[in-house]
């Protein structure tokens, strides 16, 4: 006898919920019920649900599933951030981030397994991209995250941005899924200003965010403000260019008005020189933004180098003599592979 195919009980809204129960002749509103312990109490096993009889507890787990995400292992970076892998419910892993600091805990969750893109300085850019991520396998990240903060420092999760492994606009419809239930006063309600979704560029896509009318901030990877160098390190160029981006961008910020960060890595003979910072201030004047100038991390694919600090220093001057909202930002991380750039399945990565 086949075994019976269950149901991801977290891919039904509440409506749906409410007609499989209808179907299954129970009242609706044990179905608010299950959606409660689902999203609020992100509960894991339909045993847990107490306010529910043991007849419907084994009634939901021999036709539903709920594919959580548990932490494989995790690792302490000498500065106090955490980097775990997650393993997915069909023995995927993805990778994710505790970034604590004084003023603020912040998770890194990932959207892909892989990435769709093939970044040259990003380790991810190396995995073939194997799947999307469902929403709830982004919102378990952000969940099991906020735990680890709890229970390491002391503190909940104040930030979440989307900079982990994959291009998250290539996995839309989940990502704003997980943003919806992440800021739902039904999930965990968490304001959608705290949340960063990082795009390396998919102008089409910013223009549908613009479009949805989002609440939450983002941020663009830029790291060369002109297309031939652009298109070295990050073969996405040809179809987002940069003035397709810079039309998104206006786009994007008419329809929500909410300012823009750039992010631009500083590679030493790259990208560091007072020309390339003319063009990145040049390219700034579109939409309202700030940029975030960040240190290199090496990986172990390629051969960038990180600039020199005096370079860093001059480029960040040159940005804000221009009135630039500009700041330097420091890798946490770094010594468990876990700084921006870093995350790869090491097991899975190609060379």
């Amino acid at each position: 006898m086949q075994p019976i195919k269950k149901t991801d009980i977290r891919s039904l809204d509440l409506a749906q919920l409410q007609l499989h129960f209808t179907e299954m002749k129970e009242p609706a509103y044990r179905a608010k019920q299950v959606y409660q312990w689902l999203w609020q109490k992100s509960a894991r096993t339909f045993e847990e649900m107490s306010n529910l009889s043991k007849e419907l507890r084994a009634k939901l787990d021999l036709n539903y599933a709920i594919n959580a995400v548990e932490v494989n292992n995790s690792q302490f970076s000498n500065d106090h951030t955490i980097k775990n892998t997650f393993r997915l419910y069909d023995g995927n892993i993805v990778e994710g981030v505790l970034i604590p600091m004084e003023e603020r805990m912040t998770a890194c969750v990932s959207s892909q397994v892989g990435c769709s893109l093939t970044c040259k300085f990003c380790a991810t850019g190396y995995m073939d991209r194997k799947r999307n991520l469902n929403a709830d396998e982004i919102y378990d990240q952000v969940v099991l995250i906020d735990e680890q903060a709890k229970k390491n420092y002391n503190a909940p999760l104040s930030n979440i941005v989307y900079m982990g492994m994959g291009e998250p606009l290539l996995n839309y419809a989940n990502v704003l899924k997980s943003i919806e239930m992440i800021t739902s006063p039904e999930g965990l309600n968490m304001a959608s200003r705290r949340i960063t979704v990082s795009t390396a560029g998919i102008a089409k896509m910013i223009k549908k965010l613009g479009d949805d009318g989002v609440k939450f901030n983002l941020a663009l990877s830029l790291h060369a403000a002109n297309d031939k160098k652009r298109n070295e390190i990050m073969p996405i160029t040809e179809h987002n260019t940069l003035k397709a981006l810079a039309e998104a961008l206006r786009y994007y910020f008419s329809k929500t008005k909410n300012p823009v960060t750039y992010e631009y890595i500083v590679f030493n003979q790259f990208n560091d020189e007072i020309e390339d910072a003319i063009e990145l201030a040049k390219f700034c004047k579109h939409v309202p933004c700030k940029v975030n100038l960040i240190e290199y991390n090496p990986i172990q694919f390629a051969d960038f180098l990180n600039a020199e600090g005096d370079k860093i220093d001059a480029f960040a001057n040159y940005l804000k003599s221009q009135g630039v909202n500009t700041n330097i930002r420091r890798s946490r991380g770094k010594d468990i592979d876990a700084a921006c750039g870093q995350l790869a399945v090491k097991d899975t990565a190609t060379a």
